[in-house]
């Protein structure tokens, strides 16, 4: 059976790797850009998707950033916030760990107890009036070093948001090891946060390792190189620790060549937990729903399987229970309506 188009888009969904400020689409970044005049970025819709045309993760990142400099102000946050939720809601998102980087934003003269007072304003407007459940992960940017850590760790243990569930490590991996950030992912740990870092994106499973032995991962965000080692598969496979792929993501970055080298395929023929998810979605022209489709395509899943990923991501969810049974029953009713 063929997965069409409108199952997928019907599906209710869970996502757990997507950025916050990655998610901001061309209606709300040039919202932003026309809020705030002389930003090298577009205030026109159209003209974003030139803008967003990366060269290598390193481009990616300039260009992230970029975007990151239109949010000067709480109520900023707080429409980036809602109105990323509307969109997710809009692709029957019932559920989204959102990586959320505070640090950026204190850089950037927002306080962060008001950060976490928009965001946590958007996230229930959000549940009441769309339906969707929002989380946080908040995460050290990479290039930032120690001192993005050291804050990021206060922000998460001393303000610590209703919302927050994990503490991740974001940004460029070549350059940043995964070891100098042990201390922070340990108090974080010792605070009841999940500990989800991005590992083996763009550099090899020495990444992987150094995330699972050294910053006690639950999760890998990414994990693009995980084949490369087999004693690596067999570890992940026998704990079962679930990876975070983004396939157009990976392409976009130029982590992988093509959808036909992609290692999603390889993964799953080796008995390993994946789940799929969109990154920074409007940045690499995608969508949660469009991701999907990839998978299933790369997969050759029919209808039934692509309820068993999608009940997979909330499964391996960081949300309560009560939700997690919720969000799989209506899962397994959409999916039999639709055999």
């Amino acid at each position: 059976m063929t997965v069409t188009r409108e199952f997928l888009e019907g599906l209710p969904k869970a996502e757990l790797h997507v950025h916050h400020v990655g998610s901001a689409s061309p209606r709300i970044v040039a919202e932003l850009a026309a809020r705030h005049p002389g930003s090298p970025v577009p205030a026109d819709p159209a003209a974003l998707a030139e803008y967003f045309q990366f060269t290598d993760f390193a481009k990616f990142i300039e260009i992230y950033l970029s975007v990151v400099d239109l949010i000067k102000t709480p109520d900023d946050v707080r429409l980036l916030t809602y109105e990323i939720a509307r969109e997710m809601a809009g692709q029957h998102l019932r559920y989204a760990e959102l990586t959320v980087t505070p640090y950026t934003s204190q850089l950037r003269g927002i306080a962060p107890e008001a950060f976490c007072e928009a965001i946590e304003d958007a996230r229930t407007a959000a549940e009441k009036e769309l339906g969707i459940t929002l989380r946080w992960i908040f995460d050290i940017p990479g290039e930032a070093g120690l001192a993005g850590a050291e804050e990021t760790l206060r922000v998460a243990t001393k303000i610590r948001p209703e919302g927050l569930v994990g503490f991740g490590l974001g940004g460029p991996e070549i350059g940043v090891p995964r070891p100098q950030f042990k201390p922070f992912f340990d108090e974080a740990i010792a605070a009841g946060l999940h500990s989800v870092p991005h590992a083996g994106e763009t550099t090899g499973p020495e990444t992987i390792w150094d995330a699972l032995r050294v910053l006690r991962a639950e999760r890998i965000g990414h994990g693009t190189s995980t084949m490369q080692d087999p004693a690596l598969v067999d570890y992940l496979g026998e704990h079962r620790i679930p990876l975070e792929v983004s396939p157009t993501s990976n392409l976009a970055t130029r982590a992988v060549a093509s959808y036909d080298v992609h290692p999603l395929k390889a993964m799953v023929e080796a008995g390993l937990v994946v789940t799929i998810n969109s990154d920074d979605p409007p940045m690499f022209s995608t969508t949660l729903t469009n991701e999907y489709a990839v998978a299933a395509d790369l997969l050759g899943l029919d209808n039934a399987g692509v309820g068993e990923l999608a009940k997979t991501a909330v499964r391996v969810s960081f949300a309560e229970d009560s939700l997690k049974d919720t969000l799989t029953a209506e899962i397994d009713q959409y999916v039999a309506a639709n055999s």
